[in-house]
């Protein structure tokens, strides 16, 4: 492959913002950082940012990944997601039945072999779940772990796995199983308490799905989920923060308790993302689009319709987060979560070329997958 020399004008890569280098990128990945800038093929403005890492998006671009669990599917849903800066993704599988849950690894493993740019791995979000706190997932699937969920999440051709699940549902050795096979393992879902929540991160659990959402709350004599999710250093959080899944004085919290490093952004995006569409089917139900808020016939949330830009974007101006920060809640933060912070979320030489320009605005003006523009 023919190297490319990139003036970039300013970036930030990860740790600080720095101005008027190059990178010379070849096979996909920055050789070289260097500040001779005569040397350049290509003259690129903006913020350059490293790509945008989202670890739970159930659809965009009018696709639901339950509704279709197919190659061609996730492809339109990464395609969506590129627009606001997203450079890899794990497609999230909501609560359904085993044949949906084998027919979504497939497409994920078809997916990964046939190259398509930036599905990293796949998100199962349930189906071991809590009833009391399902959220929009459907109560008739919601059931414990057997044989042939094994088998899914056995596999070794779908990426990196990430599994939402209810430790009350689940015992402590499934989790620990699940760790063993390099499973990454959140609570989500759940309506156990502090103790049944603290035995499954003994065990191996060391994330918390939408932190806030769809778990017990912390109470004075109840610490619940929340209180496992902030009290454990090491654990870390995803948080929606689109002001209407969590209150933004409670995302203002969540960041200053835990530690740095230990909370991440995802959308929790719907189909709705990049389209116009102001409904769509979520199993047999109508989930409305209103005011930037996604809603089921109950009245309670249903996913998002946020991007991730966006999510910067309130993270930086509304929490009065650091831009560094908050762009690194984006891009580095869940690269370490899944392992993968030597290739992925920063701008260092050996990295992999996954940038994105923004403007003044925190608009998505180009994206830069593997060194090539994608959008």
């Amino acid at each position: 492959m023919t190297k490319k020399r990139l003036h970039v004008k300013e970036y930030f890569d990860g740790e600080n913002f720095i101005e008027n280098k190059v990178f010379t990128i070849s096979k996909g990945k920055i050789t070289a950082i260097d500040s001779d800038i005569l040397k350049s093929d290509e003259v690129i403005s903006g913020l350059v940012v490293p790509g945008f890492i989202d670890l739970q998006v159930n659809g965009g671009g009018g696709v639901l990944f339950n509704s279709t669990p197919t190659a061609a599917g996730i492809e339109k849903i990464m395609l969506a997601h590129l627009k606001f800066g997203t450079t890899a993704m794990l497609p999230t599988l909501i609560t359904d039945d085993i044949s949906v849950m084998q027919k979504a690894a497939d497409a994920v493993a078809e997916a990964i072999n046939n190259n398509v740019i930036g599905i990293i791995g796949i998100h199962f979000e349930g189906p071991h779940l809590s009833v009391a706190k399902k959220g929009a997932h459907s109560e008739e699937y919601i059931r414990k772990i057997t044989d042939k969920e094994w088998d899914v999440l056995s596999r070794k051709d779908i990426g990196q796995i990430l599994v939402t699940l209810a430790p009350e549902n689940v015992s402590p050795e499934d989790v620990s199983r699940m760790v063993k096979m390099g499973i990454k393992v959140c609570l989500g879902h759940t309506n156990a308490d502090f103790d049944t929540a603290q035995k499954a991160i003994d065990a191996g659990a060391d994330g918390f799905t939408h932190l806030f959402n769809a778990m017990s709350p912390l109470q004075g004599r109840e610490p619940g989920v929340v209180g496992s999710a902030l009290l454990n250093d090491n654990a870390s959080c995803g948080l929606i923060v689109d002001g209407h899944h969590v209150d933004y004085a409670s995302c203002k919290l969540a960041i200053k308790t835990k530690p740095k490093g230990k909370v991440f952004l995802v959308t929790d995006a719907m189909p709705p993302l990049g389209t116009d569409d102001k409904e769509f089917m979520l199993c047999d139900r109508k989930v409305i689009l209103e005011g930037g808020k996604l809603t089921s016939p109950t009245g309670g949330l249903a996913g998002s319709v946020l991007d991730m830009a966006t999510a910067i974007k309130n993270t930086h101006q509304i929490l009065n987060i650091d831009l560094g920060e908050a762009l690194n809640m984006a891009t580095s933060y869940p690269a370490s979560y899944i392992n993968q912070q030597s290739i992925r979320g920063k701008l260092f030489e050996g990295c992999q070329a996954d940038f994105v320009v923004l403007n003044k605005s925190f608009s998505v003006e180009k994206t830069w997958i593997s060194g090539q523009q994608v959008y």
